[in-house]
């Protein structure tokens, strides 16, 4: 059997890799400026300066929109902790420092971007929005109690987690029914996706490196997967309404997100593992077995769910 690398040594060996797909990043990542994407002669002033405070009335954005606007912001919000877990697990010279500092950067901007955008707009309480950050930050982020911290665990993690965000801020966007929050969320949108091509490169070369070591890695989040906004105030409230509503489900998190990076990384055609590799393999093989079935019976539930609220409407209307 293989033996495992250190975490200094896989920093190491990856660090060509690191430089090669930070360099590749910069040449592709857009300029942008979140100025440009808020309606700023939609604002006005606020009762401490004069003008009139929040209420529900203000918003354009219905009960679902607000709800995936207010989770996808304050999960970008608790970006200091992020910043935190990824220098630990990285470091913080040559290519991986210049990536930590450049990851952190970009994320930035989408925090700063969505909230002027929803407080110009008066799309989502204030009050609330700033109460509940306090909140999230202060509660910070941690992995999941199953998975140890590591290089290997974190690009595992974060690769899905990014395409993962992708998707929920593209359909966040179509959700919104403007096409000024959409063009902004398709902006963010694009530079998750580049963010999790980065984090997926590495985690393929960690792959070849050392298959036994990173299959583990990537079995153990896949199976204990939580979106890092999972402690947030009323993230299990927001989240059944975007599931519910198809801006981020099982079926989403299942087809869109983790079988389309089991399939980058060849998990299932590769023949380069261990018989403890092959064991790993099986493990993730029934784990995904067992979700596609919770899928469809989410879907069904769903279903029901949703053809019993359009009756009740119905019978409302008549």
């Amino acid at each position: 059997m293989a033996r495992e690398l250190t975490q200094l040594e896989l920093l190491t060996e990856l660090q060509p890799v690191a430089e090669e797909n930070v360099n590749r990043h910069i040449s592709m990542a857009k300029e942008w400026h979140p100025h440009d994407y808020v309606p700023w002669d939609e604002g006005r002033n606020f009762a401490a300066m004069g003008g009139v405070d929040w209420d529900l009335e203000q918003s354009h954005l219905d009960e679902v929109a607000r709800a995936a606007m207010i989770t996808n912001l304050l999960t970008e919000d608790n970006l200091p902790s992020y910043h935190r877990e990824i220098a630990e697990n990285f470091s913080m010279d040559g290519a991986w420092g210049t990536w930590v500092g450049r990851w952190t950067a970009e994320e930035n901007r989408h925090g700063i971007v969505m909230r002027d955008y929803l407080v110009v707009t008066r799309s989502v309480d204030p009050v609330a929005l700033e109460q509940a950050r306090m909140e999230h930050m202060t509660n910070g982020f941690a992995s999941p109690a199953e998975v140890d911290a590591g290089l290997l665990h974190s690009v595992a993690y974060v690769t899905f987690q990014e395409l993962a965000t992708r998707v929920s801020h593209r359909n966040t966007g179509k959700a919104c029914n403007d096409p000024i929050a959409d063009r902004m969320l398709q902006r963010i949108a694009a530079d998750e996706n580049l963010h999790m091509i980065f984090y997926r490169n590495i985690c393929a070369a960690a792959m070849d490196l050392a298959p036994d070591q990173a299959l583990n890695a990537i079995n153990l989040i896949v199976q204990n997967f939580q979106m890092p906004g999972a402690g947030m105030p009323n993230f299990r409230r927001n989240g059944v309404l975007m599931a519910k509503h198809g801006i981020y489900d099982l079926r989403q998190h299942l087809e869109e997100v983790i079988w389309p990076v089991l399939r980058k990384w060849n998990v299932f055609e590769r023949n380069d593992f261990s018989a403890q590799g092959e064991n790993t393999r099986e493990d993730l093989a029934a784990f995904l077995e067992k979700l596609e079935g919770q899928v469809r019976k989410f879907e069904e539930q769903r279903d029901r769910l949703l053809a019993r609220e359009a009756k009740l409407r119905e019978q409302r209307a008549s």
